[in-house]
Order: structure tokens, then C-alpha cells, then sequence
């Protein structure tokens, strides 16, 4: 078994990726980082989820495919040049709102444990602002990172933000941490009950 073999794609994956590289948009998320996303989405029926990073879609549309009727989804970005994507893709679903704003601004005027599923695919809320995004999180709340292993698109620097990231998540008692060395690189940390 590959785990590429049983991926279902969202149907509006394809014409995103086509605008991506129009836009020369190169920081989507891949597909198993996707289908993840996706199954983990599923576990939070009727949830309130939040992704810092909309790109141009991608991770959305994946999140979308797996949230029920009754969840929502809150996308941040603050480049409106490819949040336009996302937009024009999958801006009539319901269950989505796009906001074009710095992801560390928005998530300092959120209140405390108020999403249950945060997928973090941006600086702010991963190397910027993650207490107050985990602050975020509801009991049982999943945050999700990718990105963790070695890319080609890394501003120089960067490599030592993921180690420095990965211990302080490791040494938070609130948080059950576990990290894959799948796909991108991704890393689940689920908030304690207290």
C-alpha cells in the first residue's frame, strides 16, 4: 500500500493549482498533508476551525472537504493577490469566510478557546504569535503545523525556527505533541482537557 493510492482530492483542488502557477504561488500544501487535513477536519462535527495562510486555497479546500454542514472555517491571509483564488473557488460555500488581514493581528482579538481545529500554515501562528494562537484552542483542540522538514522556498535563517518551534510545543504540558516526518513535515499538538 502507498498512502498516495487512496487520496481523494477535493474537486476544486485542480483548477486552484492551475491559478497557483499563474500566480506563481509555490507554498501550497501537497496532497498527503491534504488528505490529512481533510480526515482531521471530519473529527470536529458542527466545529469552529480556523486556518492562518489561505494561499490560494488549497489547505481550504481540503479542510472544507472534510468539515460537516454544521462546521465553519475562517481563513486568514494577508495577501490579497492570492486569497483571490480561494475566493473565487470556494468563496459561495457557506461554511467559509475569507478575511484579508495579518494572521498575528487577528488572532490577538479572537477570545481565548474558541476553535477546535487550528491549521496554522503561515509565519503568524506558528514562528509569530503561537501563544496567543494556542490560546485559541478549545479543550481537545487540534493545531497543526507543516512545512517542518527542509524546503526548497526557506528564507535563510529558517532552518533554526523548527527545532526552537517543535521543543517549545514538546515542552508545553497543556499539549499531547506528535510529529510526522510525512509529507512537508507535520506536527499535531492536541490541548489537554484541563
Amino acid at each position: 500500500m502507498r498512502d498516495t493510492d487512496y487520496i481523494q482530492e477535493p474537486a476544486s483542488i485542480e483548477a486552484i493549482r492551475v491559478r497557483s502557477r499563474e500566480l506563481e504561488f509555490t507554498m501550497a500544501s501537497e496532497p498527503r498533508t491534504g488528505a490529512l487535513l481533510k480526515a482531521l477536519a471530519a473529527t470536529r462535527p458542527g466545529g469552529r476551525l480556523l486556518e492562518l495562510g489561505t494561499g490560494t486555497g488549497v489547505g481550504t479546500a481540503w479542510l472544507l472537504a472534510g468539515m460537516d454542514t454544521a462546521a465553519t472555517l475562517t481563513s486568514v491571509d494577508v495577501d490579497p493577490t492570492f486569497q483571490v483564488v480561494a475566493r473565487e473557488m470556494l468563496g459561495a460555500d457557506p461554511r467559509l469566510t475569507l478575511v484579508v488581514k495579518d494572521a498575528a493581528k487577528f488572532v490577538r482579538t479572537q477570545p481565548p478557546a474558541s476553535y477546535d481545529l487550528i491549521f496554522a500554515d503561515a509565519m503568524a501562528g506558528k514562528y509569530e504569535a503561537l501563544d496567543e494562537t494556542l490560546a485559541l484552542l478549545k479543550p481537545g483542540g487540534l493545531y497543526i503545523i507543516d512545512d517542518l522538514l527542509p524546503q526548497p522556498n526557506w528564507p535563510a535563517g529558517h532552518a533554526a525556527k523548527v527545532p526552537a518551534l517543535l521543543n517549545r510545543l514538546k515542552a508545553d504540558e497543556c499539549f499531547a505533541l506528535t510529529t510526522m516526518e510525512w509529507a512537508s513535515g507535520v506536527a499535531i499538538a492536541v490541548r489537554k482537557s484541563e
